[in-house]
């Protein structure tokens, strides 16, 4: 009789929508590898999408945190080609910024599993890719409505993975992970406070959506092991050329939830003494 070595959980990680919010993603998974925690498995939302892609391509999180914090206005600026139709951006040219970072890799050749999450704008449905190349699955995923024109991919029209599955729980569990750590970025989306006349159209569409997406992402939530709430505050999109701040988030909400990742894996018992 021969004892089985003891086999180690697999760690699955969630990263949820949130546009700029998502550069808190950079700042978790910085504590998690510092720590010796790894990641066997990612699924990405939107933002979530695009942080969880470039690292599932490179494994180095530094290399992801140095393009985030090498963004700038004139990037920005660059990267948006107006459209007439479906969307105020085409989105060809953040395609390209993609590319350009990942090149044209596939799903096939990442050093950690990967899945995008998009959803038919047809039918509502959420759309998981995990197959063909890399760049077109992110930009499906990022495609927020109305400002970015949905993608063609697989024969559907995708937008913002956001809209059905803000964190994609349930999706990296299926992958095979034994324990699913999820970054909620809608914990905080909107503010109470202020008077009713503050409430203009703008203010009341954009937290009609907020609204949406925080109970969406409650939902999916639920069945997580370990969720990673960065608190934000307000954020808007300029803070896509700053972004440093939002990583330190990230990394401090990181370190509040490492004790009861370490628990979960010591707790796992995944077969010692049985035979070969």
């Amino acid at each position: 009789m021969i004892a089985k070595s003891p086999k180690r959980p697999k760690i699955g990680l969630a990263l949820g929508s949130g546009g700029p919010k998502g550069l808190a993603h950079i700042g978790v998974i910085k504590v998690l590898l510092a720590n010796k925690i790894p990641i066997d498995y990612i699924s990405g939302a939107s933002i979530g999408a695009m942080i969880g892609g470039f690292f599932a391509e490179k494994s180095d999180i530094k290399k992801v945190e140095k393009i985030a914090l090498a963004t700038n206005w004139k990037l920005i600026l660059s990267l948006l080609d107006p459209s007439f139709g479906q969307g105020l951006f085409g989105g060809d040219k953040v395609k390209n910024f993609i590319e350009q970072n990942v090149d044209k890799i596939s799903f096939k050749n990442l050093k950690i599993p990967l899945a995008v999450v998009a959803t038919d704008i047809k039918n509502g449905q959420s759309v998981v890719m995990r197959e063909g190349e890399l760049a077109s699955a992110i930009r499906a995923s990022i495609s927020f409505p109305l400002v970015f024109r949905p993608a063609r991919r697989g024969g559907k029209l995708l937008a913002d993975g956001g809209l059905s599955c803000p964190v994609p729980v349930e999706i990296v569990r299926e992958m095979g992970a034994d324990i699913v750590v999820a970054v909620n970025l809608d914990a905080k989306c909107f503010f109470h406070g202020g008077k009713d006349s503050d409430f203009g159209f703008y203010k009341i569409a954009n937290s009609s959506i907020n609204l949406l997406c925080y109970h969406l992402a409650e939902q999916n939530i639920k069945t997580a092991d370990v969720v990673v709430d960065p608190k934000l505050g307000r954020t808007n999109w300029s803070k896509f050329v700053d972004g440093k701040e939002i990583i330190a988030a990230g990394e401090r909400a990181a370190k509040k939830v490492l004790p009861q990742i370490k628990k979960l894996l010591a707790e796992k018992d995944f077969g010692g003494g049985g035979e070969n």
